[in-house]
């Protein structure tokens, strides 16, 4: 397959081609990402990668909600890696993966760079879903290893930022063959197995994107990425489906291979009128790689987001999963610790076999008194089948950034993507890049 199959569907896509309720689709999943951003400004992993990108690559773009300036891979780095510090992010089920951490993380720093309207950065996430979402199934389909976010990602970055940089085809071509070949090929279930601050290398993706652009745009050659140009199978339906309206969204801000189990956890208490000191044991039973997560006591808000008995006994004991629930000191809250540890995790051979597309789970509660509750079989929340509303996004956004960025700023920054293709950015820029006023 060569770039003439696939470049100039992008090149030549304008926002009137693009069908109305896809544009709607890509807003609520800029405001949903700048939500899981504001909400990620408290995780120390943040903290170190803000620091980081402001000391070793100095430059002139102020960073995503922290005002600091820094080189426009840096941007992208720090934006990147804060967004994917608190797992709550879209995500797109056949990749296993998230497509907006690395992509908007590059779009945004050129559209800053380069004075882009509004128009242009929606059309840039526009071809970002759908290029990311079909790089992500070519390599996952034809390289023979589970690789993080961040390696197709790089690839993804490269395309949007080709795009507002205003690289010619040849020049896209090349940058897409650069972002490939220096491209994060890491390991995700290194990072299941031995949860840190690595994660799904949706940061480090989007400097390499970004700077393959950098490099192409200066004439340093690449060319063929070989996801895009020899993987044939995976291009033939631009135009035809949308997978910007395929990615399902978290109501947790953990793994979603743990949101299944979550659910389950969640319908028993309700039903039930369950109490955490009844609950002598959980079991799950699900799919191979959620079984991996199996951090009982998590020290670090990572391992917490990497786990499946975890945050299932913190439904248990709060009716719910919040940011504040898998850091710090509720990390040591004693209840929360005795049901992780009464967890038993065993695989369920339908869950297996439905998995990716499908993330199933059955929670059997047994109680001190003898009485054993089972849940019915559970899927995560939210999925692009049973999506969220508008309105679902919304109050999600709203819960992660008031805190943060206040309820005022967090109004005005929803009120600035709905209408973000009627002009420039001036207005959007500020709500964004000003850090919060509480630090």
């Amino acid at each position: 397959m060569r770039q003439i199959e696939t470049l100039p569907f992008f090149h030549a896509l304008r926002l009137q081609d693009v069908p109305p309720a896809v544009l709607a689709q890509v807003k609520l999943s800029l405001l949903d990402t700048m939500g899981v951003a504001a909400g990620g400004l408290a995780t120390r992993l943040s903290g170190i990668i803000r620091t980081f990108a402001h000391a070793t690559q100095p430059g002139p773009l102020p960073m995503l909600m922290d005002g600091r300036g820094t080189s426009l891979p840096g941007w992208a780095l720090a934006a990147g890696t804060s967004i994917d510090s608190l797992d709550g992010h879209d995500g797109f089920n056949p990749s296993k993966g998230h497509i907006a951490a690395p992509m908007m993380s590059s779009a945004l720093a050129f559209a800053q760079s380069h004075g882009s309207s509004g128009a242009d950065l929606l059309r840039a996430l526009v071809i970002g879903y759908e290029f990311g979402a079909r790089a992500a199934m070519a390599q996952h389909g034809t390289v023979a290893d589970y690789h993080t976010s961040g390696s197709w990602g790089a690839v993804t970055a490269a395309m949007v930022g080709a795009e507002l940089a205003g690289l010619d085809p040849e020049r896209s071509r090349h940058a897409l063959g650069i972002a490939e070949y220096h491209g994060p090929r890491s390991q995700m279930m290194r990072c299941i197995d031995h949860p840190t601050m690595v994660k799904d290398g949706a940061g480090w993706g989007a400097m390499c994107g970004v700077s393959a652009v950098l490099l192409a745009e200066a004439g340093f050659t690449g060319a063929p990425a070989l996801t895009v140009e020899d993987a044939p199978a995976y291009w033939r339906d631009l135009g035809q489906r949308w997978y910007a309206r395929e990615q399902y969204y978290k109501p947790y801000p953990v793994c979603r291979w743990a949101q299944a189990p979550i659910e389950g956890v969640l319908h028993l208490r309700r039903t039930h009128d369950l109490r955490p000191e009844q609950v002598a044991r959980i079991e799950i039973a699900t799919f191979h790689e959620s079984i991996r997560l199996a951090t009982a006591c998590p020290r670090t808000t990572e391992e917490a987001q990497y786990s499946t008995s975890f945050p299932c006994a913190v439904a248990l004991v709060r009716g719910d999963v919040r940011p504040r629930d898998i850091a710090d000191a509720a990390l040591n809250d004693p209840e929360v610790l005795r049901l992780s540890r009464a967890t038993v995790m065993t695989e369920d051979a339908e869950a297996n076999a439905a998995f990716p597309l499908k993330r199933y789970a059955r929670v059997e509660v047994t109680l001190r008194d003898g009485r054993r509750l089972t849940s019915p079989r559970m899927e995560p929340r939210w999925d692009h089948t049973q999506p969220p509303t508008a309105a679902d996004l919304h109050e999600k956004f709203h819960s992660l950034a008031d805190p943060v960025l206040g309820e005022a700023r967090a109004q005005a920054l929803a009120a600035a993507i709905d209408r973000i293709e009627d002009g420039g950015l001036e207005d959007f820029w500020p709500l964004i890049l000003t850090p919060p006023a509480t630090g």
